[in-house]
């Protein structure tokens, strides 16, 4: 498993498996988990749905039918009751349960509709993750968590207002923000919410192995460092601490929190970088 994470580290987007790579983050924390059975899963959707409408101008009713099959005949569905359960951004649990966060939702998703040769992409929207359809005429973007409903231009401003500092949003802001995420952003996105959860459920062996993994993901994450150091330290390992934290000031010197950080390595003790 080792060598097919450093795979990813200068892999092409293109060549990066987004379904196959989530099952990967899924795999660190089920070990002993049979990936090849849930790609099953996916081959079993695909076989029930191969009598989709083929021609090119039923895109949109294609994606209709994939989201009645999803969310209406087998019952997926976002997860209210816990939303900040770890099992909603673990595919194999996502499948099992029927059930999960946005962004998990959005992969089941749009990987289905790879299959089925539709175009479906994500959108690292702010707050929920979102997906969307390109049309001959346009695009249409919809919400995996709300049953793939869709949004309007109003909604879809409500929302970014919501999660950002700006009150009115042109145009061209708001189209920024509806572009396609890469797979690496989506993945990479799926890992920062796992560490936040485990952050927040002070976790923090589990939080380190989504550094890790960020890390080899993101090369240019550089805050990572920080946050693994602050992970190490609440584990008592002052030097992982240490090491992270000097990586951090060494690549991000006029970072906004330089100085804090300086002083913890302070009180780390030992000789610290020169900030500027």
């Amino acid at each position: 498993m080792h060598d097919a994470w450093q795979n990813l580290r200068n892999a092409n987007d293109a060549d990066i498996p987004l379904f196959a790579t989530a099952l990967l983050i899924a795999k660190d924390e089920y070990p002993a988990l049979d990936t090849a059975a849930y790609v099953s899963h996916l081959h079993g959707y695909t076989r029930r749905l191969r009598d989709l409408p083929r021609s090119s101008n039923e895109t949109a009713a294609q994606l209709q039918a994939i989201n009645r099959f999803l969310y209406d005949e087998l019952g997926f569905c976002g997860d209210d009751r816990d939303y900040y359960d770890p099992r909603n951004s673990y595919l194999n649990d996502v499948l099992d349960r029927r059930m999960g966060n946005p962004i998990s939702l959005a992969v089941v998703q749009i990987e289905l509709a790879r299959r089925l040769g539709v175009p479906l992409e994500g959108i690292s929207f702010p707050g929920h993750f979102l997906v969307r359809l390109p049309l001959e005429d346009g695009m249409v973007v919809l919400d995996p968590y709300q049953k793939g409903r869709s949004l309007d231009v109003a909604e879809l401003r409500r929302r970014a207002r919501a999660h950002t500092d700006v009150h009115e949003l042109d145009d061209d802001r708001l189209a920024r923000m509806l572009e396609p995420a890469s797979h690496r952003a989506i993945l990479t996105r799926m890992l920062r919410n796992l560490k936040g959860v485990y952050a927040e459920r002070e976790q923090w062996e589990k939080a380190v192995r989504c550094c890790d993994r960020l890390l080899i993901l993101d090369t240019l994450a550089v805050s990572e460092y920080r946050d693994r150091g602050a992970c190490y330290l609440q584990l008592g390992h002052s030097r992982g601490a240490r090491e992270d934290w000097l990586r951090y000031l060494a690549l991000m010197p006029q970072a906004d929190d330089a100085e804090e950080i300086a002083l913890k390595l302070a009180a780390l003790g030992g000789t610290l970088p020169r900030l500027n």
